[in-house]
C-alpha cells in the first residue's frame, strides 16, 4: 500500500532523515525525527481513513466525528512517539530512519 502525502512533507521528511543519518550524534535530532513521524502518521490517517469518508459522502456529522476521534488518537500517538524516540540511541534512530526512507521513496 502506498500513502501519498504533500510534496512539502516529503521534502521535510527527507531533510530530517538526512540530518539524523549524517549527524555525528543522531540523538541530537530526536525531536525533529519524532515530529516528522507524527506528521507522516497524521497524513497517513487522513489519506487512509478521513479522505475515503469524504469520497463516500458519509455526511458532515460522520466526517466531523471521525476527524475529532482521529485528532484525539493522534494526540495520544504523538506523546507515545516522542517518548519512545526520545529514549532511543543513535543506532536505533538510524534503523528507524532507514525504515521511514523506504516508505517515503
Amino acid at each position: 500500500m502506498r500513502i501519498y502525502h504533500s510534496e512539502s512533507l516529503h521534502k521535510k521528511a527527507l531533510g530530517v532523515l538526512a540530518k539524523v543519518e549524517k549527524a555525528e550524534d543522531a540523538t541530537a535530532h530526536r525531536a525533529a525525527l519524532a515530529d516528522v513521524i507524527i506528521e507522516l502518521t497524521d497524513a497517513g490517517l487522513e489519506y487512509c481513513f478521513l479522505r475515503p469518508l469524504t469520497l463516500a459522502q458519509a455526511g458532515a456529522f460522520t466526517e466531523q466525528s471521525a476527524a475529532l476521534g482521529m485528532a484525539a488518537a493522534t494526540r495520544v500517538l504523538a506523546s507515545l512517539v516522542r517518548n519512545i524516540i526520545g529514549r532511543m540511541d543513535g543506532e536505533q534512530l538510524l534503523i528507524i530512519c532507514g525504515y521511514i526512507r523506504q516508505l517515503t521513496e
